[in-house]
């Protein structure tokens, strides 16, 4: 039976139960998959749509930049109408640009398309202001600590399982296999997800100017978004790289990067534990661990060390586990702003983090084919080392102050 149950921004109807958590988790990492499903095939799929080597990256830095877009566009009308429609809506769109994809034929179709792509899978950013909502504040960083490992997931889960079905089935039946994954997250969307009515009245093209207010009037989200697009433009630039290394200097199949990629994954732990730890009032702590670690991690894979392979993945894992756990920080932080605010708070902040990451994912392939892994690995380390920075510089004015 449809839940039915309204949720305003005046009140929580009911606490979020552990059950619905969990499907809020498996629905916004099914949905995220959309935008890294493309990542590790690119070398299968730009070829046969005519894309060069040179260029072959913009699929994956348009569907970053499509989300992008969605995410300043779409999201702020989660604080103006009935959100339950709006991921409806979303989700239709992500099934009809999955099947184009699947069929598209010529360079400049595919790229449109992954834009659309990226753009209609925004509604994930609409479920994690909801769960905030339904969250009570003390449980609120570890909520979306869990809701957050549920996304990264499927962030890095997208990755092995569009190598393996790219293996065995052709990088087409991917985009088909995501399409059926949007028909049933729909279903449980219409049937689990709360309704919530958002109490603004106003319209649409006055909320968009708010965003401006809210990004001037609010250092913090300036600050947490700045040094979270850094830490996932170094992310994409990886992840978006290491598939075209592993296969041109390692020999790798489809397959073989899946399990590399599957090893990768083991970052979605820092999360919940990144949440957890918010709750507690470690977050200043734990975000000056995350930008070191993010750092430190590039260093010895510019060496030409034995095992070069598995250095790779532990730096997969390590620059995982930091951007996962400095994104649950700041989304947590941005959300404490202005309650009433959160879908727009949370367009602002996801908005700056995709932009870099499809600055990341866009210099990948000139980068490895200019200068091979060490330009990509220099660079990717740069990123993070500005965000760590900024950060020890506005903690020692925040000291000052």
């Amino acid at each position: 039976m449809q839940q039915t149950v309204e949720v305003t921004q005046a009140g929580r109807s009911q606490p979020l139960s552990n059950s619905l958590v969990t499907v809020i988790a498996l629905c916004c990492g099914l949905i995220v998959a959309n935008i890294y499903y493309a990542q590790p095939i690119i070398e299968l799929l730009a070829p046969d749509v005519g894309l060069s080597t040179h260029s072959a990256s913009l699929i994956v830095s348009l569907t970053q930049i499509g989300y992008a877009l969605g995410l300043f566009f779409l999201v702020p009308l989660a604080d103006l109408i009935e959100n339950k429609r709006l991921m409806l809506l979303t989700l239709l769109v992500s099934f009809l640009s999955l099947i184009a994809t699947a069929l598209a034929d010529s360079p400049s179709i595919m790229l449109i398309l992954c834009l659309t792509v990226g753009m209609s899978s925004v509604s994930v950013q609409v479920l994690i202001p909801l769960a905030a909502h339904l969250s009570s504040d003390a449980k609120r960083g570890q909520v979306l600590g869990n809701i957050m490992a549920g996304l990264l997931l499927g962030i890095l889960l997208a990755r092995p399982i569009s190598s393996l079905i790219a293996d065995h089935f052709g990088w087409r039946a991917v985009f088909y296999f995501a399409a059926g994954c949007m028909v049933f997250i729909a279903a449980v969307i219409y049937f689990a997800i709360p309704i919530r009515q958002p109490s603004h009245k106003t319209s649409y093209f006055a909320l968009l100017k708010s965003l401006k207010q809210l990004i001037v009037s609010q250092p913090i989200l300036r600050q947490r978004a700045f040094y979270q697009a850094l830490m996932f433009a170094s992310f994409s630039l990886f992840w978006t790289s290491v598939p075209v290394v592993l296969a041109r200097e390692y020999g790798l199949s489809q397959t073989e990067i899946a399990v590399f990629a599957l090893v990768g994954a083991a970052g979605a732990i820092a999360a919940p534990i990144a949440g957890r730890l918010a709750d507690m009032g470690y977050t200043q702590q734990v975000s000056l661990v995350a930008k070191v670690v993010a750092v430190v991690c590039f260093l010895p894979t510019l060496y030409e060390l034995p095992h070069a392979v598995i250095i790779l993945a532990l730096t997969g894992v390590l620059i995982d586990f930091s951007v996962q756990a400095n994104m649950v920080l700041g989304q947590r932080a941005v959300y404490e702003l202005v309650p009433e605010s959160r879908a727009r708070l949370n367009a602002i902040y996801m908005t700056s983090i995709f932009v870099g990451g499809a600055l990341g994912s866009l210099i990948a392939s000139p980068l490895y084919e200019s200068g091979g892994w060490s330009s990509v690995a220099i660079v990717a380390a740069i990123m993070p080392l500005i965000s760590l920075i900024a950060f020890a510089i506005n903690a020692r004015k925040s000291k000052v102050a």
